[in-house]
């Protein structure tokens, strides 16, 4: 099915909204966590949407996946993707966890060539 502009945007608007509320939540609850962002390819949309989930280190990342928290922001998603009306299964599939440190490290700080790079 090919979406139009309208329709692309209105599914962009409620994903920024939801994602938005799961990344306060998660800001909340898991030590380390500092921000998440989203890419999607809406001619392949939903099948083509990411989320990172992203920690100040990778010690954080590490603990927090360690100690269940993983699950914890698959969940966050599963719930913000149902309210965005964005059917997408398995959820766990589209979720990746990073930190800055590691992006500062492998690619200078320079997050849109670190995402583009785990396309």
């Amino acid at each position: 099915m090919v979406l139009s502009k309208r329709d692309q945007a209105h599914i962009e608007r409620r994903l920024i909204a939801t994602l938005t509320d799961a990344c306060e939540t998660a800001k909340a609850q898991i030590v380390g966590f500092e921000w998440l962002t989203h890419e999607v390819d809406y001619d392949q949309f939903p099948s083509s949407l990411r989320i990172v989930w992203v920690f100040d280190t990778r010690a954080n990342k590490d603990q927090a996946l360690a100690s269940g928290q993983g699950e914890r922001m698959v969940e966050l998603t599963a719930i913000a993707l149902s309210e965005a009306d964005v059917p997408l299964s398995p959820v766990s599939a589209h979720v990746l966890f990073d930190s800055e440190e590691q992006c500062q490290r492998a690619n200078g700080g320079n997050w849109q060539k670190r995402l583009a790079r785990k396309r």
